[in-house]
């Protein structure tokens, strides 16, 4: 196998460094250019919003209302559905680059980054192909986003599974699967729409259902998000959860059991987001998707879970998340990044570092803290940037008059 070479080509420095073409990276850069200071994205893929053009099942939609999911300085159009499908979003992510005219170079994997004290810069190395290349900037934004590397759990006899075995992010269409018997591992809206595709076309579908969950609809989810602008998030809490009873009645009965927090309150200050339901529940209702508890083992297609039930499968999908990686390659973040490779401080103080280091979309608020926290950034960097480019040019009418 042929190694890399680790020959560097040195690049020309760039005022603002920021890592991801995803909608975290894509807000600040715009931002940045309505503010007229330079910036350069550097991602790993060959396009932008990467998780949604290579990552993504078909049927995906935005689950939150297009007002909420609009990027700075570009909202969508009244022609644009309440409920944005994938490939208009994707549409939309490439006509924002191309308004705000950003500089992006595709096919750029960050291995290292660190701030240099000496000439007070960052020092970017990432991978383009054979070659490995250095940037130069006066300001790092780190976006590469929370879901960047997929997860599956170590399954004792995973091994030996005879079937299918793909992970959320490898799943498109459920066509392959008509007529057989496919298990779920996970139940966040990815493993619940997932099932539901599969029931739609025809497989015989199960999910586990391992931890309690929020399940809403997206006329409710929607009301709630109107709320919170007017009421405390306890009260909005308590009001949809009575919206919820109303719609589903006691999810408990059909394995689904509600945490002991706020639906509100999970998205706020949780990892985990409540599911909008697609039509998976009544469809759980009738037992037509089973739901089942953890897996424990796996031999040849028979697969054992916790409550000592055996049941065979044709393929396994596991709707188990991503990890984020930020923390192989960033060497230097003085506390601003989580061992979780998240933002480690809370919102609202979760998005500036030292040394001109930031992070973009790392709270878990979506696209709404990704389009909040683009405007912040660019805001801070703005006028640092303007200050320093002030202050030398005041030293060189200095230098000037006294030669």
């Amino acid at each position: 196998m042929e190694e890399k070479t680790n020959v560097c080509q040195q690049q020309q420095e760039e005022v603002v460094l920021i890592v991801g073409a995803g909608p975290s990276g894509l807000a600040v850069a715009a931002c940045l250019a309505e503010r007229a200071v330079p910036s350069l994205i550097l991602e790993r893929d060959d396009c932008t919003g990467p998780l949604w053009r290579n990552r993504s099942y078909d049927r995906v939609c935005l689950h939150l209302a297009k007002q909420y999911c609009s990027l700075p300085h570009m909202p969508h159009s009244d022609t644009t559905p309440t409920y944005i499908p994938k490939s208009e979003f994707i549409s939309y992510l490439d006509s924002y680059a191309e308004r705000f005219h950003l500089k992006i170079r595709f096919g750029r994997r960050v291995e290292s980054a660190w701030y240099d004290q000496k000439s007070g810069r960052w020092i970017v190395k990432a991978r383009s192909g054979d070659v490995l290349e250095e940037y130069i900037g006066r300001f790092l934004v780190v976006a590469a986003g929370e879901n960047d590397q997929k997860f599956v759990p170590d399954v004792n006899g995973l091994d030996s599974f005879k079937g299918v075995v793909i992970h959320s992010s490898e799943y498109r269409t459920a066509a392959a699967f008509q007529g057989k018997d496919v298990l779920v591992v996970g139940s966040g809206n990815s493993g619940m729409e997932i099932a539901y595709d599969l029931f739609e076309a025809g497989a015989r579908c199960s999910i586990v259902v391992r931890s309690t969950v929020h399940i809403v609809t997206k006329e409710i989810w929607l009301f709630a998000m109107r709320l919170m602008k007017y009421l405390p998030m306890s009260i909005v809490d308590n009001i949809v959860l009575f919206l919820c009873y109303l719609r589903f009645g006691n999810t408990a009965k059909y394995g689904l059991r509600r945490p002991d927090i706020g639906p509100m309150y999970m998205k706020c200050c949780t990892p985990v987001y409540p599911v909008v339901d697609v039509g998976t529940y009544d469809r759980i209702k009738t037992e037509e998707i089973q739901v089942l508890p953890s897996l424990t083992s796996i031999e040849g297609s028979m697969v054992t879970f916790s409550n000592g039930k055996t049941h065979h499968y044709d393929a396994i999908i596991f709707a188990t998340g991503y990890r984020s990686t930020i923390r192989q390659w960033l060497e230097t973040d003085d506390g601003l990044i989580g061992k979780d490779g998240m933002a480690k401080n809370n919102y609202p103080d979760h998005w500036k570092g030292q040394n001109g280091l930031y992070c973009a979309g790392l709270n878990r608020r979506g696209l709404y803290g990704s389009s909040e926290d683009g405007l912040t950034i660019a805001d801070d960097i703005s006028t640092a940037y303007n200050l320093s480019t002030h202050a030398n040019g005041v030293k060189s009418v200095e230098k000037y008059k006294s030669v």
